[in-house]
This record gives structure tokens, C-alpha cells and sequence, in this order.
């Protein structure tokens, strides 16, 4: 079991917390981080393009003229590909791009990141984060004075609608519930703050 500083919104040191190794301990995986980052960005792809080929434009049906004999080319359709108001020749078609690599590789992908961030010491584990109202500014004095923080993403549980409220709507911090952690929100952030309550809820999901 890994031990960390639990401490409190002055980073003075109140208890200590016990988190599994196989968590907040294990090797990282770059090969994971590969899969699950492709897997956030690819499916908010969407393939909505919407271009109509030579069968799905209306009209056209009759053969402008006939074959032989009018001294004019061979046509077939006025709504062929080189025909002005034709289809698009070898059109791109509406596609789906949803990827999900196995629910092996997403939990493993979140483990190594978070002992990642364990192992460069960019972790801060409060004993809580209690705002009297939901205040950005408050939130962010917090954040940078007392905490001495830039950047960071918090976690703590979905109750605690004031630290929600006031977290999200800064630049630079954002906050998560423990289900929502995930691996981009996580590089995306030069440091970790949570909870010590945050910290067990994942430490039993991803356990």
C-alpha cells in the first residue's frame, strides 16, 4: 500500500491515507494512454458530411437525347458527376467513427495515470474542499494563493455542488466526480487534487 500526506486547504499535513499500489503505484503504459486518448478524441468525431452522389440526386432519369446521330456526345443522365447541379463523383459518405478499446484497456489506461502523476509527486490529497457558496472567486483564490496551484483538476464527489459550481467556470481548473475521471482531463492538467474521500471512491472503482 502507497501512503500519502493527507492535508488540509494551508498544505499543512493533518493525517496520512492509505491507497493499493495497483493503482496510485503501477508502471505507466504509453501504449495505453495511446488507446484511450484516440478513443476520447475519435468519437467526438462526427461523420455527418452529407454529399450526394449521381444516385441520390433528384431528376436525371431520362437519357437527355438519344444515342446515335445528333452530332452531340454520348449521355446518359443530366445529373452525371460533370453536369452542372450532377452528383458528386466518389462523394464522401456519412460514416460513424465510434472506437471503445476493452473495458481492461480504459481502467488500466486510468490507473497508469494516475500513478503517473503519483510518481512525479503532482498528487494533493485534502482532508476536504467545503466552499461556503458556489464563488469562482473564492475557488480560485483557494486554488492559487493557498494551495500555490496554476493548473489543476479537482475531484470530489458529485455532493459537493459549491466546489462544482465554482470550479468550472476557471480557465485553468476543472472539476470531476470520481466516475468521471478520465485519462485526458488528466494530462491536461499539470497537477491532481483530491479529496481523501475522491480518493477511495477510485481506488474501489478501479480496484
Amino acid at each position: 500500500m502507497a501512503k500519502f500526506d493527507v492535508v488540509d486547504l494551508d498544505l499543512k499535513k493533518v493525517s496520512e491515507i492509505e491507497l493499493s499500489d495497483d493503482i496510485f503505484g503501477a508502471e505507466p503504459n504509453t501504449h495505453l494512454f495511446y488507446e484511450v486518448a484516440k478513443m476520447q478524441q475519435i468519437n467526438r468525431r462526427r461523420g455527418t458530411v452529407g454529399v450526394k452522389n449521381t444516385s441520390l440526386v433528384s431528376g436525371g432519369g431520362k437519357k437527355p437525347w438519344k444515342q446515335k446521330g445528333t452530332g452531340r456526345a454520348r449521355q446518359g443522365s443530366i445529373r452525371a458527376s460533370h453536369w452542372v447541379g450532377g452528383g458528386k463523383a466518389m462523394a464522401p459518405k456519412a460514416r460513424d467513427y465510434f472506437y471503445r478499446p476493452p473495458r481492461k484497456v480504459r481502467r488500466g489506461a486510468l490507473r497508469a495515470v494516475l500513478s503517473l502523476r503519483a510518481r512525479e509527486k503532482q498528487i494533493i490529497i485534502l482532508d476536504g474542499f467545503k466552499l461556503d457558496a458556489p464563488k469562482s472567486k473564492q475557488a480560485f483564490e483557494v486554488l492559487t494563493r493557498r494551495l500555490k496551484l496554476q493548473n489543476a483538476l479537482v475531484i470530489d464527489e458529485r455532493g459537493n455542488t459549491n466546489l462544482h459550481r465554482s470550479v468550472r467556470n476557471l480557465a485553468k481548473f476543472d472539476v470531476l466526480p470520481p466516475e468521471g475521471l478520465n485519462l485526458e482531463s488528466v494530462l491536461k492538467h499539470s497537477h491532481l487534487v483530491l479529496t481523501s474521500a475522491a480518493a477511495k471512491a477510485l481506488e474501489g472503482a478501479l480496484s
